[in-house]
């Protein structure tokens, strides 16, 4: 597949909203850094104590186990976003509110080594995903949430989302 398809997108390929993230993303082939940053993501998390994936650092922040199931969640959704949009699905897609997922998740309640295995399942499932997507699909476009998205853009950003949290578990939570 000619890499230039993989290359990083046009500021016209998605909403400004996901620049953060794409940008987030450092130069290579995004499959590869997909997976990459899917084992060092899991790396961080994985043997945390129960205790330390409790840790919120402030009042009404996410804790450590809720930012891994809201990241299970966004991955999902960014998957289901290129799949349907790689397959020529011209449906517009709906958007998500990310407290009300993390609320109806219940992270809380779950092991972080059960959120750290399906974390590593659901990433390899998107590296899989995209690693299977023809050339042609790589540039189709489709609405979600309102914005038009390319398939390559929403690679990007499940990378950029990542790494965004990966930076806030290191920054704020001290993991990893």
């Amino acid at each position: 597949m000619p890499t230039s398809l993989r290359a990083r997108p046009h500021s016209s390929e998605y909403s400004p909203f996901y620049h953060g993230y794409i940008s987030a993303v450092p130069e290579g082939d995004v499959v590869v850094l997909l997976r990459d940053g899917g084992r060092e993501l899991c790396d961080a998390v994985t043997g945390l104590s129960e205790h330390r994936a409790g840790f919120r650092y402030a009042e009404g922040k996410w804790t450590v186990r809720e930012v891994v199931g809201h990241l299970i969640d966004a991955e999902r959704i960014f998957g289901y976003r290129a799949l349907r949009i790689a397959r020529g699905d011209a449906t517009p897609l709906p958007g998500f509110e990310e407290n009300d997922y993390v609320r109806a998740a219940h992270s809380d309640e779950r092991t972080i080594g059960s959120l750290a295995q399906e974390l590593a399942a659901v990433r390899e499932s998107t590296v899989l995903l995209f690693h299977s997507l023809p050339a042609d699909a790589w540039v189709r476009r489709g609405i979600s949430n309102g914005n038009e998205i390319s398939v390559r853009a929403l690679a990007y950003i499940a990378a950029g989302h990542a790494r965004h949290h990966l930076r806030i578990l290191r920054e704020r939570y001290a993991i990893g």
